[in-house]
């Protein structure tokens, strides 16, 4: 009984984690930043893999930033998220997401010429025990991203 029961523990993990993911792309959808930091613990940290240690710090500092910044630019961003997969020993839910829009304004250093993208991120979600999230890894192909907008 104990490993039906274990199971069923796991599987109720899983599923509330998966579903917090995509309540912050939801969230990120709408573009409402508030309700993203309201699904992550205000301790936790972010780190956008491809812009190195300056993008690396707080979620509610550098990813509020960031994604802030992403929304002026981008004033039709949106997202897709194409596969989900939890995994148990880390804790964590990964994320393949497809992100796009037309920037309207200039993007960290990128002059806005009105240009669209499309690139599929990588967003690594860990957990609390209390089920927010404690840490986010993004990663991109930031040179492909970059060659659409110019």
């Amino acid at each position: 009984m104990k490993i039906i029961s274990k199971t069923i523990q796991d599987s109720q993990e899983s599923a509330v984690r998966k579903g917090v993911s995509l309540e912050f792309f939801s969230a990120y959808q709408d573009m409402e930043i508030d309700r993203m930091m309201g699904l992550c613990d205000p301790k936790g940290t972010v780190a956008f893999i491809p812009l190195g240690s300056d993008y690396t710090g707080k979620i509610n500092e550098v990813g509020k930033a960031v994604w802030t910044a992403l929304m002026d630019a981008f004033p039709d961003l949106d997202n897709t998220v194409i596969e989900q997969q939890y995994q148990d020993k880390e804790n964590a839910v990964t994320c393949k997401v497809d992100i796009f829009g037309t920037q309207k304004k200039d993007f960290a250093g990128l002059p806005s010429l009105g240009k669209r993208f499309r690139s599929e991120h990588i967003f690594i979600f860990q957990f609390t025990d209390e089920d927010k999230i404690k840490d986010i890894q993004v990663d991109w192909q930031h040179d492909r991203f970059v060659s659409q907008l110019s």
